[in-house]
């Protein structure tokens, strides 16, 4: 019984080595070249090397990293570029299989269509228009710079801010962002843009109420509707503290 289990191992790796070497494509490639690299195809020691896989010193002998994104690999200006501005040049780590998989076949060694933007210089990282198309929506036409501040660079959807977590909009406060944010950083923000609001009359009041902090004001006010008023801060102090200025005391009545 050895013996025949023997044989039959014997036999099977003789025939997995014969149909290798006949038939390299169908047992060990895992799929055809992409049509840039399809002159390549069966010629795996041009970019493989023996029991390593592919290597980035074997990819940069015809794309020189400097070149990448601007000419080809004969030399030629690229006459319609992928990206505005080439970012090879910039990249921490030149390891091109980090994104790059050639083979087109079912088996693909790496996943596709992903970019892992910590492989980026800061600088670079943070000019997310050197690379990416604006959206053209009536949202993104009234903002300019850092994409950050709503998307990860892991995935652009869905965007991580939901203005209704710190304000919601009604139909009367659907105006442009500017009206309320001035700049690039939306985490500022003022309340007096609008004609309703004046910086005096908000200021008595609140004294009115004992409010004296109330320069944030969607600490308290996340929404339009007054009945949905949070008191925060300083709230038990200020109506403490209103109420003693009522009585004629200092806040710390006997």
């Amino acid at each position: 019984m050895k013996r025949l289990v023997r044989t039959g191992l014997a036999v099977a790796l003789v025939t997995v080595a014969i149909l290798v070497i006949a038939k390299p494509g169908v047992m060990v490639e895992p799929g055809t070249l992409i049509p840039g690299h399809r002159s390549l195809n069966g010629d795996c020691l041009a970019c493989h090397t023996p029991f390593g896989g592919a290597k980035a010193n074997r990819c940069v002998a015809c794309h020189k990293p400097e070149a990448i994104g601007v000419l080809t690999t004969t030399g030629l200006p690229i006459s319609k570029p992928l990206v505005k501005t080439p970012f090879h040049q910039k990249l921490l780590l030149k390891d091109c299989v980090a994104c790059h998989s050639d083979h087109a076949g079912v088996m693909r060694t790496r996943p596709q269509g992903g970019f892992n933007h910590g492989l980026l210089e800061q600088e670079t990282r943070d000019r997310c228009v050197d690379c990416h198309r604006v959206p053209e929506d009536s949202l993104h036409r009234q903002i300019s710079g850092n994409c950050a501040q709503c998307h990860s660079q892991g995935k652009w959807t869905p965007a991580s801010f939901e203005h209704d977590r710190f304000f919601a909009l009604d139909k009367d406060h659907a105006v442009r962002c500017a009206t309320c944010h001035g700049g690039a950083d939306y985490r500022l923000y003022s309340c007096y843009g609008c004609h309703e609001h004046r910086a005096s009359e908000m200021r008595s009041v609140h004294i009115e109420e004992g409010i004296r902090n109330y320069d944030n004001c969607v600490e308290c006010h996340r929404s339009p509707d007054k009945d949905t008023m949070e008191r925060k801060g300083q709230q038990g102090e200020g109506e403490d503290r209103g109420k003693g200025e009522e009585e004629g005391g200092d806040g710390d009545g006997d």
